[in-house]
């Protein structure tokens, strides 16, 4: 919880700053399943806050109870200090838009982006006022008359987010806001639709299945798993330090050495595999003989027909470590990179990404040829769960 000294407080005795949304030991239960199994997250004012996990996970359910489609079998949902946990989805001031839209085919643009609006009696030049200000927003305005099979997917998507926005909640649920949109228009729209809502300054909670999507649009993230939050924080973070494996596996791609620490310094960390002996160039949480994985990234692997040299390492102390040669099995030429998957003599194949950054490759690998990969000690993470 925040702390902050102002006219009520001090700096040796601060006041208390509540988040803007808190969510507390949140349970929901369907029968003996538990869906959502004791969650609590604290969002603050102006967030875009992503729930990301694979389907069953219980990001649905938990937006659905933000939302007040499912009462909550125990726990707490506090807004700007509100408690929302009992109250009907009429009485929230949340709305939610849908992964299919549900916008009115016989109504226009302009009066699906009204219907809110008017259902709670906003005088006319009021309602007007504001639905202008939102097709404005998505940039609609010259499409206000049309209807939505008149219009894209990426338009319907932008008309939904502004029916969304025209009631100003204070709290804006999006279910896989993009998941309607073929790839190449989802990704044009996830920063499009993410600088929509920072400049309306709404608190946003999304769930979607997408890393790809939760990483461009969030700010912050939560990684679901069996109805828990395995771990929060920005999409850097979590990507380049995972507290535990299935986070390290479920955000983006991860090559995964079982191994065992044969020594434990404050400034380095030793790690046997059978695939190679890991010089971690930072300490752990752990203890010498502790099982553990060594996680590594496939961009951060270098890969070469030849032995790596000293001046390959960061430092003088990992000569003869983070190494392992093998053989090519598989490449994929993907425009901007390469991927190649190399074989071990233990039957580890592991990922390696290389950036084309020249058009011609001097140090062309083919199938079947014998490599070395190599990667620093300050790139590997050692995951104890």
């Amino acid at each position: 919880m925040a702390v902050v000294a102002s006219s009520g407080g001090t700096a040796t005795n601060p006041v208390r700053v509540e988040p803007y949304l808190r969510i507390q030991a949140l349970v929901k239960k369907f029968d003996d399943a538990v869906a959502v199994d004791g969650v609590s997250l604290d969002i603050e004012k102006g967030e875009i806050f992503a729930l990301l996990g694979s389907s069953g996970c219980g990001k649905s359910t938990l937006l659905r109870m933000l939302a007040g489609f499912e009462a909550p079998t125990s726990g707490q949902i506090l807004l700007q200090g509100q408690d929302l946990t009992r109250l009907q989805p009429n009485d929230r001031p949340v709305n939610m838009m849908f992964q299919s839209y549900a916008l009115f085919p016989h109504l226009s643009v302009w009066d699906n982006v009204a219907f809110g609006l008017r259902r709670d009696k906003l005088p006319r030049d009021e309602v007007a006022a504001q639905v202008e200000k939102m097709l404005s927003l998505v940039q609609l305005n010259a499409y206000a008359k049309r209807k939505p099979h008149q219009l894209s997917g990426g338009q319907q998507q932008r008309v939904a987010l502004a029916r969304s926005l025209a009631k100003r909640p204070q709290l804006l649920l999006l279910d896989e806001p993009l998941g309607a949109l073929d790839k190449k228009l989802r990704e044009r729209t996830q920063l499009e639709l993410a600088s929509i809502i920072r400049q309306v300054g709404v608190t946003c909670v999304m769930v979607t299945h997408d890393q790809e999507e939760a990483m461009t649009m969030a700010s912050r993230i939560g990684v679901m798993s069996e109805g828990k939050i395995l771990q929060v924080g920005r999409p850097g973070d979590i990507y380049e330090t995972p507290n535990c494996r299935f986070v390290a596996d479920f955000i983006g791609s991860v090559n995964l050495f079982k191994g065992n620490v044969t020594e434990d310094e404050a400034d380095h960390v030793v790690i046997d595999s059978p695939e190679s002996r890991h010089y971690v160039s930072h300490g752990i949480t752990g203890t010498a003989g502790m099982a553990v994985h060594v996680a590594i990234r496939p961009e951060k692997i270098c890969i070469q027909k030849e032995a790596p040299g000293v001046d390959d390492f960061e430092i003088p102390a990992e000569i003869g470590f983070n190494t392992a040669q093998g053989e090519v099995r598989s490449l994929a030429y993907l425009g901007s990179q390469t991927t190649y998957h190399v074989a071990l003599p233990t039957g580890l194949v592991v990922k390696v990404t290389k950036a084309n950054d020249a058009r011609h490759d001097e140090n062309h690998l083919s199938l079947g040829d014998r490599v070395h990969i190599w990667w620093w000690g300050s790139d590997v993470v050692v995951l104890t769960q």
